[in-house]
């Protein structure tokens, strides 16, 4: 039965990134930003939410571990296993605002988030308020930042002159979709893993992780196949930041969270921070300003000697 809810929820998570990336392309018209913004906000609050709820239940249930794997491993997995696949499909130019503003943030987020966990081995209310108020920053900068700098790219045009009651349709059953599909992976995910005697925290930083990952890698997949690449990139990077700031900030306001397990901070943390940190020399090298197949390649393969020594 476990494998009939990891079929109809990644089902239900590639329709639900379809509908996203639909209303996401359609708002960009509406407010006339870039489609890169777009993607760091509508898209990247929506497919946070599985992890937000994932380490929500985790944390009050006592379950600490699984609250902080969950978004250390799907950080890990949005940058190793999705850029690397939709790269893989082709390839991502990279402007300016992403070496400029983007990555820097999400570098920021990143080191914060493990000066705050080991600093005291938890992760207070204090500090998770800190990291949600950055996030609204962040937003407040992103969109003052955008405001016709960017040239959005060719789209289909029809989507222009989709009704206001249409997108958010589209956007209710893309939220809806993402959520349900999340639910019913993950939990699919998890009864599969224990059918094996896996422990909580390898759960949280690969199975439940991926699960969560799953509507960045249907939305970043769907929209690189669509020619949508800015949205790939800019929901990817907004993904990570989301998933620090309002992920853990609201969970940790709601309930301290404590490290559990001495492997977070000692290993899956580190490989967060070299994920997060290796896309400036990948950017650097040849081409330029370019995520190529080959360093898509490259990613994925990280990816996998990260899986086998976490299993190890």
């Amino acid at each position: 039965m476990s494998i009939v809810w990891v079929v109809l929820g990644f089902i239900l998570l590639v329709i639900g990134g379809e509908f996203l990336v639909r209303s996401s392309v359609a708002l960009s018209f509406k407010f006339n930003i870039s489609k890169l913004i777009i993607g760091m906000t509508v898209v990247s609050f929506a497919t946070s939410a599985p992890e937000l709820l994932v380490s929500l239940n985790a944390a009050l249930s006592g379950s600490p571990a699984i609250a902080i794997n969950n978004v250390v491993g799907s950080n890990i997995a949005n940058i190793g296993l999705v850029l690397g696949l939709t790269a893989l499909i082709g390839s991502i130019a990279i402007d300016k605002q992403f070496y400029k503003f983007n990555w820097p943030v999400m570098m920021l987020f990143s080191v914060a988030l493990y000066y705050f966990l080991y600093n005291d081995n938890q992760l207070t209310g204090i500090e998770g308020g800190i990291l949600f108020i950055s996030l609204l920053l962040f937003l407040f900068l992103l969109i003052k930042r955008s405001k016709n700098n960017e040239n959005i790219e060719k789209v289909d045009e029809a989507l222009a002159i989709t009704s206001n009651f249409k997108i958010v349709v589209w956007l209710l059953i893309g939220g809806s979709a993402l959520y349900f599909g999340s639910e019913w992976l993950v939990d699919g995910a998890k009864e599969l893993a224990k059918a094996v005697g896996v422990s909580d925290g390898v759960i949280g930083i690969t199975m439940i992780a991926i699960g969560t990952s799953i509507p960045e890698l249907a939305a970043s997949v769907i929209a690189a196949l669509k020619q949508e690449r800015a949205i790939s990139l800019g929901n990817l990077i907004g993904s990570n930041i989301f998933n620090i700031g309002s992920v853990l900030g609201i969970t940790s306001i709601i309930k301290t969270i404590p490290v559990t397990e001495p492997q977070i901070l000692t290993r899956d943390i580190f490989w967060m921070l070299a994920f997060s940190a290796i896309l400036i020399p990948l950017m650097l090298l040849p081409k330029k300003f370019q995520i190529s197949r080959f360093k898509g390649f490259f990613l994925v393969l990280g990816y996998s000697i990260f899986l086998v020594l976490v299993f190890k």
